[in-house]
């Protein structure tokens, strides 16, 4: 613990340690995150923002991480590498990996395909074998035959801007539900086109305007009556605008006919039919929306909605930032869920007593699982069923393994010996207790 003296000498606080007469250039500035992910086409104004949301979230939720494979493609290893850092801890200066997963899943199901494009690298992308430090989502304005144009935020000026890209050193990743969600007459489409002209007949209904109908005692054909038929009308409306309660009079001959009541059609039935034809064609149930999915729907949803969506992200990361040589090497680039995240505690007892007594995994795996430090007994690290007796050949490998610690712990290698004579003759009678029990 620092000292008093150390503590005066080296402390600094953010409001005490500020220079009056220097004026720094902190560049522009803006009053929202000027890098958020901006829907467009009218998703952000329907209800459609809330599906997109509900999928980039639940995507993000999954780790991808740069592994190395052995010879049959199994994981065997996490790459702590820069590009690890950029996909699990920071992406960039201002999101994480976890914000820049949902950001890049956001995007896609609003554009339709985007870009990940690397930002800053160790060595030039173009002429070079590279390493990502870090890299951003960007929207893509125009295609080339080996090039795009992508407008990406640039962090040094604060602003969004166009800049051309090699495809080579870009991973340009397209929504796998395109057909449905983006092309012009698509479920999703339709939908929001529904929805928008169910938005304006609502803005219409709560306007506050009357919509009625005054029919007048006379004929109003000539341009006399006309007049004076539009002195009745701004008569009535300067009586209901000036009277504190809103109440007008007309005369006995006059009658009004109210014409904003409801208006019978199928516009709700459409809507709901395509509501649920998109939830039918993505994987997506009303008890996905709303969180009360059993475990059968929510395995549905990650084999059917986040894994095709994932499956692109990772191929486009491993086939554009993984060179040849490292994918020769058996680098790649993996997703991982997290299959214990929806068991309730009554059922993590019972898949962990069957995971260690299978040998699927060791106790501290499931100590990790439960949110548990690991034991420092070093059975705890191995794959044994603890619930019958081990193998003599088994036993004899753990008595070698701790031989050195048994003997420096002062055991002589005579008493040693006898120990393991007395543990072989325990062993020849459980042998012996197991074939008469097979008998």
């Amino acid at each position: 613990m620092p000292t008093f003296t150390d503590r005066l000498a080296h402390a600094w606080n953010a409001f005490m340690n500020r220079d009056p007469t220097t004026r720094w250039d902190y560049g522009n500035s803006n009053y929202t995150r000027p890098d958020r992910v901006r829907l467009t086409r009218g998703n952000e104004r329907s209800i459609i923002n809330a599906v997109f949301n509900r999928i980039a979230v639940d995507c993000a939720a999954i780790n991808i991480q740069h592994v190395r494979l052995d010879e049959n493609d199994r994981f065997i290893e996490v790459i702590d590498d820069n590009f690890n850092q950029c996909l699990t801890v920071s992406a960039n200066l201002d999101q994480t990996g976890r914000a820049f997963r949902q950001d890049i899943v956001m995007s896609m199901l609003d554009e339709g395909c985007i870009a990940i494009v690397p930002i800053d690298t160790t060595l030039n992308p173009k002429t070079h074998s590279f390493d990502i430090l870090s890299m951003r989502t960007g929207k893509i304005v125009e295609w080339y035959p080996e090039h795009v144009k992508v407008k990406v935020y640039n962090q040094r000026n604060g602003k969004k801007e166009e800049i051309i890209v090699p495809k080579s050193m870009t991973a340009i990743v397209e929504n796998p539900f395109y057909s449905v969600m983006n092309e012009p007459n698509s479920t999703l489409q339709r939908l929001i086109r529904k929805l928008n002209i169910l938005d304006v007949i609502d803005e219409q209904s709560g306007s506050g305007k009357l919509d009625v109908i005054v029919q007048l005692p006379y004929s109003i054909k000539s341009p006399a009556r006309k007049q004076q038929a539009e002195e009745r009308r701004k008569s009535i409306e300067d009586q209901l605008t000036g009277s504190k309660y809103g109440i007008a009079y007309i005369d006995a001959t006059e009658h009004i006919t109210q014409l904003n009541r409801a208006v019978e059609n199928n516009l709700m039935s459409q809507i709901e039919f395509l509501s649920s034809m998109l939830y039918s064609q993505l994987g997506i149930t009303k008890e996905i929306m709303d969180g009360s999915a059993n475990e059968e729907q929510q395995t549905n949803y990650s084999n059917r909605t986040l894994e095709p969506i994932l499956s692109a992200i990772v191929d486009e990361m491993r086939r554009k930032f993984l060179t040849k040589t490292a994918r020769t090497q058996k680098q790649s680039v993996m997703f991982f869920r997290d299959p214990f995240k929806l068991v309730s505690v009554t059922n993590m007892a019972e898949i962990a007593d069957k995971m260690t007594r299978n040998e699927i995994m060791t106790s501290n795996e499931v100590r990790q699982v439960v949110g548990m430090k690991p034991a420092d007994d070093p059975r705890a690290d191995q794959l044994v069923n603890k619930n019958i007796s081990q193998s003599k050949e088994l036993m004899e490998d753990e008595m070698a393994i701790g031989e050195g610690e048994k003997i420096a712990e002062g055991m002589t290698e005579d008493e040693y010996m006898k120990h393991k004579a007395d543990l072989d003759k325990f062993d020849a009678e459980l042998d012996e207790l197991e074939r008469l029990a097979n008998e």
